[in-house]
């Protein structure tokens, strides 16, 4: 699935628009600022959820292969789920995470 313009969001939590054709990821779940995101997939972009709950980031998770993902937990079901993180995201809000890394 490649990003286009009608992928761009608002964020549900700060409020700050984010582009779909940023660069960093080919699924832009998170918003680079706060990194918020809105529960909307079952599997990675496939858009099929019908919860679209606040996903609040959590912690971070080292893959075994060094990359860095976003945990996130959805404010409305409970749910968690890993969004990879991007290198437009906002270092200062990445590193509010570090004291709770796993894994």
């Amino acid at each position: 699935m490649s990003m286009t313009e009608s992928d761009d969001f608002i964020c549900v939590h700060c409020g700050m628009p984010v582009s779909g054709l940023a660069w960093g990821t080919k699924h832009r779940n998170h918003c680079p600022h706060c990194l918020h995101s809105r529960h909307v997939d079952m599997r990675p972009g496939d858009r099929a959820c019908l919860c679209k709950g606040e996903m609040q980031p959590i912690a971070l998770w080292q893959k075994a292969d060094g990359e860095l993902m976003i945990l996130h937990r959805c404010q409305t079901c409970g749910m968690i789920k890993a969004n990879r993180a991007a290198g437009d995201d906002n270092l200062l809000a990445l590193q509010a995470l570090l004291p709770r890394i796993v894994g």
